[in-house]
């Protein structure tokens, strides 16, 4: 049974990048036809796709966030990691991961304040 797990800052300055890993547990993130994708929710609101990274290393990115996000792979450690540059409060969110968007991570609250 895979597992995925957020770790990260809870609490980020704007201006500065909001660095997230999520390391996966059960399987490894280079087999399989699997996509590993990045989704938050703002307060209040739905479910925002942020990217994704498949098992082949290649990556997709929102359209609305592509200027300031990278997603990348530590294959090394079973880990994919995500990092939003120049944030905003608008990016306060609980960010999760996801495999497939079958298997999640439990999630992490992310506050952007100075």
């Amino acid at each position: 049974q895979v597992q995925l797990q957020e770790s990260g800052p809870g609490l980020v300055k704007p201006s500065q990048t909001l660095s997230l890993t999520c390391t996966v547990s059960g399987g490894a993130i280079t087999t399989g036809h699997y996509y590993w994708t990045w989704i938050r929710q703002p307060p209040g609101k739905g479910l925002e796709w942020i990217g994704t990274v498949t098992y082949s290393d290649s990556t997709y990115y929102s359209p609305s966030l592509k200027s300031r996000t990278s997603i990348s792979r530590d294959t090394s450690k079973n880990q994919f990691t995500l990092r939003l540059n120049s944030v905003t409060p608008e990016d306060t969110a609980v960010y999760y991961c996801t495999r497939n968007l079958e298997n999640w991570g439990q999630g992490t609250q992310v506050t952007v304040s100075s």
